[in-house]
């Protein structure tokens, strides 16, 4: 198929995202790529439960953490999850629009997560003096769950760009990989938080 043909709703192939070859490639590529990263976040999983009570006589984790800030932050993430999938289904739909519209939301709450973190990033340093220097334990925290604040903020920067240089192009073969690919990092962000969810906050407030 050609890259630039144009397309209707019957005419759109059912997986846009491998319909070619470049698609197919990219597809390969991000998975790869999701190997590294991978490695990455096992390798500051395995420091932070290393470290976790090496606090130097600070504040422990069943200390600061707040239950209810941390399932707000994981509702606004996983949920974010959830609009992707429907921006996938309607690109796949050929709904470009209908696409767009679900990215917005999954932005919003992208945003509002990254937003929450800050904010708990703030309140340990300044209520409990808990920062990348104070301790162990400290460094750990900030290096894993920074990280992954990281690849967030990532996350937002790539899928607005997709939505600003594709607002008035449509879907086509060579923009549906990049919206996929641009999906699936999203929901390994997801993933990744989940781990974090339990390993750090759940086991950190049963002590």
């Amino acid at each position: 198929m050609e890259m630039n043909q144009k397309f209707t709703a019957e005419t759109f192939p059912h997986n846009p995202e491998k319909a070619t070859e470049e698609g197919k490639n990219k597809f390969l590529a991000f998975w790869l790529f999701l190997g590294g990263e991978t490695v990455l976040f096992a390798s500051l999983f395995g420091t932070f439960l290393a470290l976790r009570n090496s606090t130097a006589g600070g504040a422990s984790a069943s200390e600061m953490f707040e239950p209810k800030l941390v399932f707000i932050a994981t509702m606004l993430l996983l949920t974010s999850s959830l609009t992707s999938v429907y921006a996938m289904y309607h690109m796949k739909n050929f709904e470009h629009k209908k696409m767009m519209l679900w990215l917005g939301i999954t932005l919003l709450l992208g945003l509002g997560f990254l937003l929450l973190e800050i904010y708990e990033f703030r309140h340990y340093m300044h209520e409990y003096e808990f920062t990348m220097k104070s301790s162990a334990f400290g460094s750990a925290f900030y290096t894993l769950v920074g990280t992954h604040g990281a690849h967030v903020f990532v996350g937002l920067l790539w899928i607005t760009t997709l939505m600003l240089r594709n607002a008035g192009r449509g879907l086509n073969l060579y923009n549906a990989p990049k919206f996929y690919v641009a999906s699936l990092y999203w929901h390994f962000i997801d993933v990744v938080w989940i781990f974090i969810f339990t390993v750090v906050y759940l086991m950190g407030m049963v002590g």
